[in-house]
């Protein structure tokens, strides 16, 4: 185990099959680390694989192949009653704050779902962390008897991270938790979110598409492409240094504040991402990258450490 990890994924494969028996691979062979207590983010175009490998993480999709290490402890060997104790330190928060929250059901009755289901309070007891849990997202206690229709986007938001911290969890991944959120409620979650880590000893896995929002909330960065880790680095060298092809591209579509004043080359990349039922020899980002070699498409390159902490997977920084 890495050293100061909370949690670890050794060659993490995720596959799904379809209905004309193709394979998709979603996640291929990622490893990856995240400290106690930081935020790592990942980020990535659509279907980059990105929420497939935090449900996996958390157990929601069984993984096909690989190892998840957390507390030193190999996810894959626990037996049931194991599993749910560590299924209590590892939540999530969806995407869809509408979709994942049951109309039919009381907001205080969807907050203590995990609670219900460990069964450890009871009554008042169960109230009480309800209404505290409410209190902890800014909402207020006499929500609890109110229905996911009754709030706005950004409050039922508030309800799903309610609902996560019932059970007093360690880690948590949150899918892109802005995603659907007006841009006026964003920055207010992403708020929150920081500080319940400091209040709560949290660690999270952040996924997203906007690379704003996650440099400032994240410590560290990885980029995903088509199921593979194409470069993982601090926030601030990632966005000061970046190695890959890919998250230069990614980083030069950030929209600026104020073009007059700040000028930036954008690198337009071309053509749609491959098909994860298909992706391309060698190294998958090859058919859209500007500097692809012979070697691109005869071989995958290695994810290695080209810098301190500094990891990526390019054949621009390896020996061929």
């Amino acid at each position: 185990m890495t050293e100061d990890a909370l949690l670890e994924v050794r060659h993490l494969k995720k596959y799904f099959r379809t209905k004309k028996d193709q394979v998709v691979k979603s996640v291929d062979d990622i490893s990856l680390a995240i400290r106690e207590g930081e935020t790592l983010g990942i980020v990535g175009e659509s279907g980059s694989g990105k929420s497939t490998l935090g449900k996996t993480i958390v157990g929601i999709n069984a993984p096909t192949s690989g190892r998840i290490i957390y507390k030193d402890q190999d996810m894959s060997s626990l037996d049931k009653q194991q599993k749910k104790l560590f299924n209590r330190e590892m939540q999530i928060i969806f995407q869809d704050p509408h979709a994942s929250l049951n109309p039919r059901m009381r907001i205080g009755d969807i907050v203590a779902e995990g609670i219900d289901a460990d069964g450890s309070l009871k009554g008042r007891q169960r109230q009480d962390r309800i209404y505290e849990l409410l209190e902890m997202v800014g909402l207020q206690p006499n929500h609890a008897k109110r229905y996911p229709h009754e709030f706005s986007g950004g409050q039922r938001q508030r309800i799903g991270i309610a609902r996560a911290l019932a059970v007093k969890p360690r880690f948590i991944v949150a899918d892109e938790p802005i995603s659907a959120l007006d841009v006026s409620i964003q920055a207010q979650v992403i708020n929150l979110l920081e500080d319940l880590k400091a209040k709560e000893k949290l660690t999270y896995l952040f996924i997203a598409h906007d690379l704003r929002m996650v440099k400032h909330i994240s410590d560290r960065i990885g980029v995903m492409y088509l199921g593979k880790m194409m470069e993982l680095a601090s926030s601030h060298e990632l966005f000061e240094e970046p190695l890959h092809p890919y998250t230069k591209a990614l980083l030069s579509a950030i929209p600026i504040p104020n073009p007059k004043a700040e000028k930036k080359e954008r690198i337009v990349l071309s053509g749609d991402p491959p098909s994860p039922i298909n992706p391309p020899s060698g190294c998958r980002f090859r058919t859209r990258c500007p500097f692809a070699m012979d070697i691109c498409a005869q071989k995958e390159p290695a994810w290695k450490e080209v810098r301190p902490k500094h990891w990526t997977a390019c054949h621009l920084y390896s020996e061929h």
